[in-house]
């Protein structure tokens, strides 16, 4: 009888076709097969404003106690919703391949951002994306959304309801000349159909650890061989250097995933990039600055992310940012 290794995930469209995705791949790793095991976290129950929710952690908890308890050997996350400091007993085992790190604009009638009209209405639950956005164009409205991306979605006008596999029905609610979602998701999801517009990095930088995955497990393992042997092999280092400078650069600012701070780290020519943002929530200052070491292990991307936020915090990040 083939053995099989549990996969704790959310139950959202996007958290479970993300984790599938990846458990797939462990199976066909490890020769193992898969039990999914949904679980309910804080951020999927709680309504209101994720800057409120306190932002960092609220979709990982419940997920990770489960995984501490051994209801899962395995458990996926998105890896910008993780808080930056890893709590005791557990490890990223892996971070596969990342997915595309931009945000995406979905605007109504094909719009892009400068083709949208003035004062347009622009969703997003992002403090981040929110500054970005009003730095670029004061004259946009931003509203302030939660929900799953096809909620999200339907809040275009135009657009309607859009349904897990992609297909439109009625329109919903269509207040929206515009909804901001991450590229990662809504390509995981096959919905790259509704994006009118790939934000550049230069207008938005993302989130740290945007579009990668954290496929996390105890310390001690998952109690198969052949997985912890799998996982080792799925890990991507490029991916998992530009992550850790990342987060390395966050966790210094003390700034969590509600935090209008964006990251973005590249391997070009032999050496790992660091391009980071603080702005005003309001969008009246944007404080942007870049870094550059070579490219080696752990330790020194997390040493390039430390060193370009002591930069931001003696040029005064913490203030600008709101974190002071």
């Amino acid at each position: 009888m083939t053995q099989s290794f549990r996969v704790g995930t959310r139950g959202s469209a996007l958290a479970t076709t993300q984790t599938g995705w990846a458990a797939d791949q462990l199976a066909q790793l490890s020769g193992l097969e898969v039990d999914t095991v949904l679980v309910k976290t804080e951020g999927d129950v709680v309504t209101g404003s994720l800057a409120n929710l306190g932002g960092t952690g609220v979709f990982a908890a419940a997920l990770r106690q489960h995984l501490l308890d051994g209801g899962c050997d395995l458990a996926v996350h998105s890896l910008k919703d993780l808080p930056t400091v890893q709590p005791e007993g557990l490890v990223l085992a892996a971070i596969p391949p990342r997915e595309d790190v931009r945000d995406a604009l979905c605007g109504r009638d094909g719009m892009t951002l400068d083709q949208l009209p003035e004062g347009a209405k622009i969703g997003t639950g992002s403090p981040r994306r929110a500054a970005q956005l009003r730095a670029y164009r004061q004259d946009l409205v931003i509203v302030d959304i939660r929900g799953n991306v096809p909620t999200r979605l339907g809040r275009v006008k135009g657009v309607g309801d859009t349904h897990d596999d992609g297909s439109v029905g009625r329109a919903t609610q269509g207040d929206l000349d515009a909804v901001i979602l991450a590229a990662a998701g809504m390509r995981r999801l096959g919905l790259e159909q509704h994006i009118t517009e790939y934000l550049d990095p230069s207008i938005m930088l993302p989130a740290p650890g945007q579009g990668a995955l954290a496929l996390e497990t105890r310390t001690a393992g998952t109690g198969h061989a052949e997985l912890d042997q799998a996982l080792a092999r799925f890990d991507d280092l490029h991916t998992r250097l530009q992550v850790e400078a990342e987060r390395a650069l966050l966790n210094q600012l003390e700034a969590g995933c509600a935090a209008p701070i964006g990251a973005l780290a590249s391997v070009q020519d032999g050496e790992l990039v660091l391009d980071a943002v603080a702005c005003n929530p309001d969008g009246s200052e944007v404080m942007r600055r870049s870094a550059k070491a070579p490219l080696a292990d752990v330790a020194a991307a997390q040493a390039l992310g430390r060193g370009l936020a002591n930069g931001m915090l003696a040029d005064g990040a913490a203030v600008v940012a709101g974190l002071a």
